[in-house]
């Protein structure tokens, strides 16, 4: 069979670089990012580019499961249904069927694997929405190749033996609260548990750098982050950490779009207007956060695009299972709404 005539501009072009940087991956010359190398390596994979056509050819054609390991069952939200979508897509052309897993919390608790997970059929692990550090630890112990998305706080400072892959959060958050402030807010409220998972933590961090910037000193008083829970999605529960507070700050910054979407509508119940009383920001780019009225400001998380990477991603581990680990962020954009003024 004729091999695919693809160039390295068509490369680079799919990858969003330049023709320099995808030669220097081929030619071996120059410095360039690891991760850059792996986006470059799998899309030239994915188009059949000649040299990695040759090298495929002489291989045989991968085959295991992949099991997905979550603590939720259903991932509805757009991140998780996106993600999973492309996730699955990509990974099953590189020849892998994928098994999702849900942790109960007896497992979770007893870091012990769900009891169908069958090690030996089991070619690649892939963590997602689970938080626990010793879970994972436990996880990254067993020797399989494995890709966590997210993690628990901190974990992106923390030396744990996988690939890691997460949407970068501090530089949008900044990004977004710089804006409020520059609006005029003065006294800023964080909505959200930044202890529940890396990035709540991370988006915190943004937060906190950001007001650092604007000389504007961070005060928890005026914040709600009380340990993460289905209260959050009860109104009334909001009500009353908005009473609770010394007083309503001129905006919030919330950890994702639910909680600011859920405050939104506890704000309003207190007759406050967003964005005229009160600026309100979210995260991760949801359809609901175009669909409310006012549309809500916040910061899109490329989920397909995350998808597809990790499978990538996962795939290459699989196939170079000693080589170093990659920590990557996928970066995010500001989606400026009318929640801020």
């Amino acid at each position: 069979m004729a091999l695919k005539r693809i160039t390295m501009q068509e490369i680079a072009d799919a990858c969003g670089l330049s023709r320099n940087t995808v030669s220097k991956v081929f030619n071996g010359r120059g410095s360039v990012p690891e991760t850059t190398k792996s986006l470059v390596i799998a899309k030239a994979r994915e188009l059949g580019y000649y040299q990695y056509s040759m090298d495929d050819a002489s291989e045989e054609r991968s085959s295991g499961t992949i099991a997905l390991l979550t603590q939720h069952k259903l991932l509805s939200h757009n991140f998780g249904a996106f993600f999973l979508t492309s996730f699955s897509d990509r990974i099953s052309r590189s020849g892998y069927s994928m098994q999702m897993y849900e942790v109960s919390p007896e497992e979770l608790e007893e870091t012990r694997l769900p009891p169908l997970l069958n090690l030996e059929q089991t070619a690649g692990i892939l963590g997602i929405e689970l938080f626990d550090r010793a879970y994972i630890e436990m996880v990254c112990s067993l020797g399989k190749p494995t890709l966590f998305v997210d993690g628990f706080p901190r974990a992106s400072k923390t030396l744990i033996d996988c690939d890691f892959v997460s949407m970068e959060n501090i530089t949008s958050e900044m990004a977004i609260v710089s804006r409020m402030i520059s609006n005029g807010a003065k006294r800023l409220g964080f909505v959200g548990d930044i202890q529940h998972c890396n990035s709540f933590y991370e988006r915190w961090l943004g937060f906190c750098e950001a007001q650092k910037e604007a000389g504007i000193p961070v005060d928890r008083s005026l914040c709600i982050l009380e340990e993460d829970g289905e209260y959050y999605g009860d109104v009334g529960w909001l009500l009353e950490q908005l009473k609770a507070l010394p007083s309503i700050p001129d905006a919030f910054a919330c950890a994702n779009d639910y909680l600011a979407i859920h405050l939104m509508t506890a704000l309003k119940q207190l007759g406050l207007s967003v964005p005229d009383d009160v600026m309100l920001t979210g995260f991760d780019g949801s359809m609901e956060a175009s669909l409310i009225e006012p549309t809500l400001t916040t910061a899109q998380i490329p989920s397909k695009e995350l998808g597809r990477f990790a499978a990538n991603l996962l795939a290459e581990r699989i196939r170079q299972p000693v080589f170093p680990f990659h920590w990557t962020n996928l970066k995010t954009t500001p989606i400026w709404g009318d929640s801020t003024r």
